[in-house]
């Protein structure tokens, strides 16, 4: 049943699309043949007709050429359109075939206006069709009236009908292939926004890790010589930072990364004290009504701030707040992270701020940096569910 719905959907993607092989195009004459069915009338009559020797053969190339003009317009303009040009020279040249047999070879051959007709609706844009089918009706009235054709009012309609219908099919076409179009400009966006994605959760996952691994290296290399058990100790946090680091790497590349807050706030505490800095953070966060999509996007946010206050701050007192407050627009749980150091006052914003910036918005939040005098501030704020009274998180 899989196979079978795959097939189906690589032949329904070859509509409006040019023959790639000998099967496509075979499939597309056979189509295109069945409108064939209107030659019956001036073939059977260069075949059994009062005609010269002469006057049959002229009659058969014309015919020739007549068909052979209506093949490749059609056939090219369904995948691979001419230019607008040759498609207006190509149906005239279709009509002057036509009149001229028809003045010359008699009423039999009108039958060739009907091919006119389904050009026009098939390579002219909607609006040119609009007036081209009807003025091939036209044409097509006056020779009937001077050649004495009997069916000529018939012969309207249905000219009228396949004209207009295979300017339908014409216009189907033209939107299934803008379709397919949008489709893979959508397709290439996903991509981009999954590299995107895929960029952030790497720099915040390893900038952390990475900067936690270096630090706890220096720790271990100046314990090494007097306190060989405290430097056992620092190479035995890396190789447990190492491995997490490791594993929220591979969640990250799956796509099924989802940091939690109180997790983040255990590490922030390890890594904060591990720098030798006074941190004040709290234990555990009251969650309750907040979506995971936002507290993910707060621990990114806990994360990148701590990252940076190791990293660049030089601060001695780091302090992390989480609060719940109530707005006009809901309730909104706050993250604040500060510290006292001068690191990052001045400086501009970087990947990790940018990529959290994204984080937060598409939840709905909002991110505030401040650099201060004498330290700098991060406040992440995110939506947290149904309305409650303003408690604070810890």
């Amino acid at each position: 049943m899989t196979d079978d719905r795959r097939t189906e959907d690589v032949e329904l993607l070859r509509l409006g699309q040019a023959p790639r092989n000998r099967r496509d195009l075979l499939r597309k004459l056979v189509w295109i043949g069945v409108w064939l069915v209107f030659l019956s009338s001036p073939v059977h009559d260069l075949a059994t007709g009062d005609h010269t020797v002469g006057g049959r053969a002229a009659g058969w190339a014309g015919l020739a050429v007549f068909v052979g003009l209506y093949l490749t317009l059609v056939l090219r303009n369904m995948g691979r359109p001419l230019r607008p040009a040759v498609v207006a020279a190509v149906i005239a040249a279709m009509a002057v075939f036509a009149t001229v047999l028809c003045l010359t070879l008699g009423a039999p051959f009108l039958g060739l206006f009907c091919y006119v007709s389904v050009s026009c609706g098939a390579a002219l844009p909607l609006r040119v069709a609009g007036w081209a089918i009807p003025a091939t009706a036209v044409v097509t009235l006056v020779l009937g009236l001077h050649t004495g054709e009997d069916d000529i009012w018939t012969l309207l309609i249905i000219l009228l009908l396949i004209g207009f219908a295979m300017s339908g099919v014409a216009q189907l076409i033209r939107t299934t292939v803008e379709l397919r179009k949008a489709r893979a400009t959508v397709a290439q966006l996903a991509a981009n926004e999954e590299r995107l994605r895929l960029a952030r959760d790497l720099h915040d996952l390893l900038g952390h890790s990475l900067s936690l691994i270096t630090l706890k290296s220096e720790l271990a290399g100046r314990m090494l010589p007097d306190h060989p058990e405290k430097a056992a100790q620092q190479v035995a946090d890396i190789e447990q930072v190492s491995r997490q680091a490791l594993v929220d790497v591979r969640e990250a590349v799956t796509g099924y990364r989802r940091p939690r807050l109180s997790a983040e706030l255990a590490g922030a505490q390890v890594a904060l004290t591990a720098a030798g800095v006074t941190a004040d953070v709290p234990a555990e966060p009251d969650l309750t009504g907040v979506a995971e999509e936002s507290e993910a996007a707060l621990a990114w946010a806990l994360r990148e701030a701590v990252t940076n206050v190791v990293r660049h701050s030089g601060a001695r007192r780091c302090t992390v707040t989480l609060v719940r407050h109530q707005t006009l627009n809901g309730p909104v749980l706050e993250l604040t992270v500060e510290d006292d150091g001068a690191g990052a006052a001045g400086s501009t914003p970087g990947n990790g701020l940018t990529g959290l910036r994204e984080r937060l918005e598409k939840t709905g939040g909002t991110l505030e940096t401040t650099a201060q005098r004498h330290g700098f501030r991060l406040t992440a704020r995110t939506p947290a569910g149904e309305a409650t009274d303003a408690t604070p998180g810890a």
